[in-house]
Parts: structure tokens; C-alpha cells; sequence
């Protein structure tokens, strides 16, 4: 598996493209040589695969807007030929596609676009928060996409934090998506003053090991760190999970 960092972290100090060609050279110096793209949507693709090509730096992933992947797919497949990424993603939906029947119609209209990325011989992925878990008619929101969906048009992104957040096993999560996921997200999670706040990964209390074990075992391609926000600085941040991850792998490889 390749270890990789989300430029979704950097969103707050990725402003211009000299911005991300900072982030990009501070990130080959940890000897990361894969990255997802997302949270960076104000800088284009085209201009994002030229700086990733300049280090080197494989795009395993994306995130795109619900009305970019509805209404634009067809651009948004170019676009990701320029930075050579076949998984294209989604990182949230709307309130529109909550209960039974919002994820049966979220599955239903998804399900187009997604059919043009496989024919381009790209995939649709969707990531997870902590809401696909709430249950209808006993069913977990999760379920119902995993389970009613085609298995070739949807994969999934699992994130680790979400997944026990919503108060499930996130390397149960892991095996449930077997061979329908090329990226998963670390992302760890410490309580501090009886509050939940984003951890550095190894530093928080998600089993991150099982989560790396079960991840090799059904043929994960990527593990992608992902950190919503932190109490010190970025880089530093950056470096910690880094390391961390690392250490992770070798001792679990």
C-alpha cells in the first residue's frame, strides 16, 4: 500500500498555486509520493496536475462537488486524465439524500455519472462522515448505500474517525467495502475535556493498526491521511502523522 496525505489539510494555506508548490515540496521532503486533491477547488486541475508532475507526486484521489459529478462529468473525466487519477470522489451530500428513500435516490442519480467514469475506465467513490449511520426502519444509512448499489459503479472511501464516531467498528467498515475500495482515510480522534477534537494519527484512540491490517488484507491500494483541523501548526502536524503512519506500516507489514 501507498501511504499518502490529503491536500484537503492544507486548504487553509493553500491560496495561490505558489502556495501549493510550497506544500507540495514540504510534503516530497517527508517522501510522500501519492496525494488526493481536494479542498483546493478555487485552483484548476490542469494547472494542480502540473505541479504534482513536478514532484513527482502521484493524485490517487479526488473530492468534487454533488453538482459537478451530476452536471459536469463529462469535463470532470478530462480533467482527471490531465492529473492521471482514476479515482474520482465525493465527500459529502446534502440533507436531500438523507433517510431510506434520500440514499435510494442518492444511489439512483449517482449511478449515471458513475457509469461514465467506469466506461472511461475511471471509478466514483464515496466518502463517509458520522451521518450515514444513523438507522432507518433498522437499517444504517451506511448499509443501505453499500448494500443497494451497483458493486461496480460505487466504491468507497472509509474514514476511520467517521466510521467510530457513528459508533461502529471502522476495520469491520474496512472488510464490509472488500474489493470495492482503492482509497481509505486515517483519520484519528482524542477526547480532550470530555470533547472529541482531531488527533494526529497514533496519538488518538482509534485502533489504527487493526485499521492498517485490515486494510492490506482487502487489497487497499492507498492510505491517505486526512486531518479536519489541529491545534498546532500544519507542518508540524503533518510531520507527526507522517512519522506516525509510517511506523504503523512497518510494524503491521
Amino acid at each position: 500500500m501507498k501511504l499518502g496525505v490529503t491536500l484537503f489539510n492544507f486548504h487553509r494555506e493553500i491560496k495561490t498555486l505558489e502556495d501549493l508548490d510550497k506544500v507540495l515540496a514540504f510534503l516530497k521532503e517527508l517522501e510522500i509520493d501519492t496525494v488526493q486533491v481536494s479542498g483546493i477547488g478555487h485552483l484548476a486541475y490542469k494547472d494542480v496536475a502540473e505541479y504534482c508532475k513536478k514532484y513527482d507526486l502521484e493524485v490517487c484521489l479526488t473530492h468534487n462537488s454533488p453538482e459537478r459529478l451530476l452536471n459536469d462529468v463529462d469535463a470532470l473525466i478530462e480533467e482527471h486524465k490531465l492529473l492521471g487519477c482514476k479515482n474520482i470522489g465525493i465527500g459529502y451530500i446534502g440533507e436531500e439524500y438523507r433517510g431510506t428513500d434520500g440514499y435510494k435516490r442518492f444511489i439512483e442519480e449517482f449511478s449515471i455519472p458513475a457509469k461514465k467514469m467506469k466506461e472511461a475506465g475511471m471509478q466514483f467513490n464515496y466518502h463517509n462522515h458520522a451521518f450515514e449511520f444513523e438507522k432507518y426502519d433498522g437499517r444504517r444509512g451506511m448499509d443501505i448505500i453499500i448494500e443497494d448499489s451497483d458493486k461496480d459503479l460505487f466504491n468507497f472511501i472509509i474514514d476511520t474517525h467517521w466510521v467510530q464516531t457513528g459508533g461502529c467498528n471502522p476495520a469491520e467498515y474496512i472488510e464490509k467495502v472488500e474489493g470495492r475500495m482503492n482509497v481509505c482515510h486515517f483519520k484519528d480522534y482524542k477526547i480532550v475535556d470530555n470533547e472529541r477534537k482531531f488527533a494526529e494519527i497514533g496519538t488518538g484512540n482509534l485502533d489504527l493498526d487493526e485499521c492498517y491490517r485490515m486494510c492490506s488484507k482487502t487489497g487497499v491500494e492507498y492510505i491517505i491521511i486526512e486531518q479536519d483541523s489541529t491545534d498546532i501548526d500544519i507542518f508540524e502536524s503533518t510531520k507527526i502523522s507522517v512519522k506516525n503512519l509510517k511506523e504503523i506500516a512497518a510494524r503491521n507489514s
